[in-house]
């Protein structure tokens, strides 16, 4: 009899994880069927569509932002699923990136470097600068913020089409660089390797319909609307 209900029990979890696969959660379920793959999130943008005008017009990023990024979220999250790519979170997936499909390489970074850009961002400053350690480790390694700002601005409007421009911080040392399409440094085998603190997407659309074929203007109005706590932060690892 105690075999009957130990042999019952464990067929009524295996159904259950079974059927937790086949519920459409955009996930695929490791072999003992009691943890999820990891997924990314269609996070919210933290302030409105029209907040970041006139640097960013609300059309644009209302479009940015259900449209391109929820594209690149669902279709990311599919393909972990297709690929069953078992990783607890986006550095694991992107330190073995060459393992998987360019299909999930590309919407994966794109979920990433889109989740990490709205938060970066808020509503226009005047004069906005860092401040702080980070102000002091800009300064140390590029001679001023006003020099680091010309390294940026030329990595976003030389960057040879679609792609990003980055702060990051590798081994201690504040770098800048870009990545093609929607790569970022975290991915191996990016020439620009490092932590990302600060990413400017540079892909037209993000800013054509403003901008048109303007890619200067956009980034010399990207400054004014920098959220530079939260920079701030990524810099003191949280």
């Amino acid at each position: 009899m105690k075999d009957r209900r130990t042999f019952i029990k464990n067929s009524l979890g295996l159904a259950a994880g079974l059927a937790v696969a086949k519920a459409g959660y955009g996930s695929s379920v490791f072999a003992d069927f009691g943890m999820m793959a990891f997924q990314f999130k269609h996070e919210p943008l933290p302030y409105a569509n029209n907040a970041l005008e006139p640097a960013i017009d609300a059309q644009t990023m209302q479009i940015h932002h259900e449209r391109h990024y929820g594209t690149y979220v669902k279709t990311a999250n599919e393909a972990i699923q297709a690929e069953n790519a078992q990783i607890s979170n986006e550095k694991d997936l992107f330190k073995t990136i060459d393992k998987f499909s360019a299909k999930l390489r590309n919407n994966a970074g794109g979920a990433y470097n889109h989740a990490l850009f709205w938060k970066i961002l808020r509503a226009p400053q005047k004069d906005n600068k860092p401040t702080g350690s980070l102000a002091a480790a800009i300064d140390k390694e590029f001679g001023s913020f006003a020099k680091f700002q010309e390294a940026f601005t030329k990595a976003a409007t030389q960057q040879f089409g679609s792609g990003w421009a980055w702060l990051v911080l590798d081994g201690g040392k504040l770098k800048v660089g870009g990545t093609p399409n929607q790569d970022n440094p975290l991915m191996k085998g990016v020439a620009l390797q490092g932590q990302p603190l600060l990413g400017l997407d540079v892909w037209e659309h993000a800013y054509y319909l403003k901008y048109q074929n303007k890619r200067p203007d956009y980034v010399a109005g990207f400054w004014s609307i920098v959220n530079w706590e939260q920079v701030q932060k990524h810099f003191d690892g949280k």
